[in-house]
């Protein structure tokens, strides 16, 4: 049995953040075709296979329920409390899986892996010393906190990486369900030719 032939979970939510202004690619990132698909078409399909709640957080392009942000170009953080939100709203209050749209190799096994490690606060794999927020499952109690720093101002990502109950997830961790190749993120034309791929 593969990881795309077992049951979405129940008891993790995913977020997909699309709504990022992609200044530094000069064009929408969004768009990039990886697999025949978009890059957010592609994920949202990994994602709908790994949890059962899962949503958008941006225009509405992965074919995931889509939650629109009341103000663009904010930032991830906020991103994903508009996320956290909509799942509170749906009265889900768990952990959740956030994962960037400019991951074109991000697999079902990775997501998987980060849905079903036990951990009892938030998880995020490090590569090469770099954390992952952004393809990490943060604690329903870190979401929670996220909402009360953006209501206060707090627009830093950096804020949900020093909570001091994370759980840092090295290769030996993962390395057995991904290359550290899954989490390579397309920011600039560069990556796109680095990667070999294109619009």
């Amino acid at each position: 049995m593969t990881t795309e032939d077992l049951a979405p979970r129940t008891d993790v939510a995913a977020l997909l953040l699309t709504g990022g202004l992609s200044r530094r690619m000069g064009r929408d990132k969004i768009q990039l075709m990886a697999e025949g698909h978009t890059l957010a078409q592609r994920t949202g399909q990994i994602l709908s296979r790994v949890v059962a709640t899962a949503f958008e957080v941006g225009p509405g392009t992965s074919g995931l329920p889509a939650i629109h942000e009341t103000t663009l170009g904010q930032g991830p953080l906020v991103a994903i409390v508009a996320g956290r939100r909509a799942l509170v709203d749906c009265a889900y209050r768990g952990d959740a899986l956030v994962v960037a749209s400019d991951l074109p190799f991000v697999t079902d096994g990775l997501l998987r892996y980060l849905a079903d490690v036990e951990a009892t606060f938030s998880v995020v794999p490090v590569v090469e010393g770099r954390p992952q927020p952004l393809c990490a499952r943060w604690s329903g109690r870190d979401l929670d906190a996220a909402a009360r720093w953006v209501s206060g101002g707090e627009r830093s990502l950096r804020r949900l990486l020093d909570e001091p109950d994370v759980t840092w997830l090295d290769e030996s961790h993962w390395g057995h369900v991904a290359s550290a190749h899954a989490f390579d993120d397309v920011d600039t034309p560069e990556d796109l030719e680095r990667l070999g791929l294109n619009f």
